[in-house]
């Protein structure tokens, strides 16, 4: 208790645990903290602007090492009455509480932040560029060794990530090595500072006081190690600090991890896609050839649909044309177009006789374990003169549609069984001869089946689809197949709608043979 003259006037028996020395008669301001002389000056002008009793502002200062709440009340003879309440441990409790609720939002952000990408690059950059926002004064991401050679991402707080392949021996600093195989981290305070290479500090960072090195955990491989710097003048990491490091960096490592198969598994699935999609299309032999495909869903790139054109395969120099359709779409119906395409390719040797080559295929599919059903169409195209000579052979396939000079558009008269149903597969083979300036139309049903329109859910239909041969009169190969694609995609709109391919085959106008080189790119699509 103190007067008004900032005199104390009486304490209990604890106040000598917190403030020894302190008696009656002992000035405020020689015997108290200053937080907390201050604050009863602060009452005592109060009350004299106005003599009433009752509570005040509470005040809080440390004493020593521990924290106090001092709660103030006036007396009718102007003297202050002061409780004082060890506020430490609440105090630290909702430190540690706020700390914690910032690394769970840190936590959360970066796992955000982080599996947004499946690149690796970025994934480093991202890892080494937070992880020196809020763990360090810097960070490195070491990703795994390729050869002799180590990538790291370097970032210095409130800088730009920078990449670098490095030729040097992770055993250099202790705990790398391991982290990099993924063993449990080293403690920091085991962790010599003196001993780290200058490799491992960036430029202008100054001497280093502490260094963390954790791994960073993949799906059951390694995905490298995280380093954590941080300068002389500062205090040392602490354990509750090493902990946390190492729970970011099993997210960074997820992720990293995540990336990396997936770049893995992109590259293998680009390299697969290279002997699945369609060739480029162009004249060969004097015979303009185009085609074009359309996924069933725009996002995939191999399908049920596919075309081929094998030059000069028979003993009269006629090219064959392979335009086919598997049952169903997506992966495993690309699967099953991978072996076609390949079954008919080693069939070529038989290209002369249509025939025999789709009875073996019908009995390789029937062979097959698990297999889908097809429906395929062949044309052996070979020039006569200035005209093109056309042996098609329907198994199953919509008969290939032929456009005359004069605008008339006539059905191939072929027909045959589907492929991988029966054991004997029937077909008829007709001949054809486009004279200059005609044209062979080969499609799959996902053109004339296309559902669309001004309700949503017509056909597009055959006689749709020769009214639109119809007005290509005259055009090259390319024109035919854009203006068949273009119309195909009008009627769909946003629609659904089932894997589309045209191939068509044309007899140049003149003789002259630089005429149409093709870039028309099919599409082969899961």
């Amino acid at each position: 208790m103190a007067d008004d003259r900032a005199v104390v006037r009486f304490v209990n028996d604890a106040v000598g645990l917190v403030f020894p020395g302190v008696s009656p008669g002992t000035p405020v301001g020689e015997a108290l903290p200053d937080w907390l002389a201050s604050a009863h000056a602060e009452v005592t002008r109060s009350f004299r602007r106005r003599p009433d009793t009752g509570s005040h502002p509470t005040a809080q200062g440390p004493v020593g090492e521990r924290v106090f709440e001092a709660h103030p009340i006036a007396q009718d003879d102007g003297t202050v009455v002061w409780w004082l309440v060890d506020d430490t441990d609440h105090r630290l409790a909702r430190e540690a509480l706020h700390m914690e609720r910032e690394r769970t939002a840190f936590l959360t952000q970066a796992s955000n932040v982080l599996l947004s990408s499946l690149n690796l690059d970025r994934c480093m950059d991202v890892t080494a560029q937070m992880a020196a926002a809020h763990l360090a004064d810097a960070a490195l991401v070491i990703a795994p060794a390729r050869g002799r050679v180590l990538p790291v991402v370097s970032c210095v707080r409130g800088g730009v990530p920078q990449a670098s392949s490095l030729t040097v021996d992770p055993a250099q600093v202790p705990g790398l090595a391991e982290a990099l195989q993924g063993f449990p981290p080293v403690p920091s305070r085991w962790i010599d500072r003196e001993a780290a290479p200058a490799w491992l500090v960036p430029e202008g960072f100054g001497a280093v006081g502490s260094i963390v090195i954790t791994p960073l955990p993949g799906h059951g491989v390694p995905a490298g190690a995280l380093v954590l710097l941080r300068r002389g003048d500062r205090v040392a990491f602490t354990e509750g600090e090493e902990v946390f490091a190492r729970l970011f960096a099993a997210r960074a490592g997820a992720a990293m991890s995540a990336a990396r198969l997936y770049t893995e598994q992109a590259s293998i699935t680009e390299i697969l896609m290279r002997d699945l999609l369609p060739p480029a299309l162009r004249q060969v032999s004097g015979v303009d050839y185009a085609g074009g495909y359309r996924p069933s869903k725009d996002h995939e790139r191999v399908g049920g649909d596919f075309y081929d054109v094998h030059p000069s395969v028979t003993e009269d120099g006629a090219s064959l044309v392979v335009l086919g359709d598997v049952c169903g779409k997506g992966l495993q119906a690309a699967v099953m177009t991978g072996k076609i395409r390949n079954t008919m390719h080693a069939l070529l040797p038989m290209a002369d006789d249509h025939q025999r080559m789709l009875s073996l295929l019908n009995t390789s599919l029937l062979n097959t374990e698990n297999a889908r059903f097809a429906t395929m169409v062949l044309a052996s195209a070979a020039r006569a003169g200035s005209s093109v000579e056309l042996r098609l052979t329907s198994a199953g396939h919509p008969a290939p549609l032929i456009l005359r000079s004069d605008g008339r558009v006539e059905e191939a008269p072929t027909r045959g069984t589907l492929v991988g149903v029966l054991p004997r597969l029937v077909a008829e083979t007709a001949r054809v001869t486009l004279a200059p300036g005609e044209t062979c139309v080969l499609y799959t049903d996902g053109i004339s089946e296309a559902r669309g329109g001004p309700l949503g859910d017509t056909m597009f239909g055959e006689e749709r689809l020769r009214r639109a041969l119809s007005e290509c009169t005259g055009m090259p190969a390319e024109a035919v197949v854009e203006r068949v694609q273009m119309l195909a995609s009008q009627w769909l709109g946003d629609g659904k709608h089932d894997d589309m391919a045209v191939v068509v085959i044309a007899a140049p106008r003149t003789n002259h043979l630089s005429a149409v080189d093709g870039r028309t790119r099919g599409r082969f699509t899961a």
